[in-house]
């Protein structure tokens, strides 16, 4: 389950990594609202997976059923 949070870190520090040149060209106030958004959507995402790896929260409830059946088949 580890990896999941793993690749989708992984594929935030991407974007991060594409969109960051485009920031000091946010000129109006719609595009800093646009960007300063995105920004913190990204920062979320980043924390929610974070606190995943962490095992801070649960895992998503997708991954939860993996858990349960391999629990299940051990017994």
């Amino acid at each position: 389950m580890k990896n999941y949070a793993i690749l989708r870190l992984l594929l935030a520090a991407f974007f991060l990594y594409v969109a960051w040149p485009y920031f000091p060209y946010a000129v109006t106030t719609l595009e800093q609202i646009f960007w300063g958004s995105w920004l913190v959507f990204l920062f979320l995402v980043i924390g929610a997976n974070l606190a995943t790896l962490l095992q801070m929260t649960k895992p998503p409830v997708m991954e939860q059923k993996e858990i349960t059946s391999r629990q299940v088949d051990m017994h």
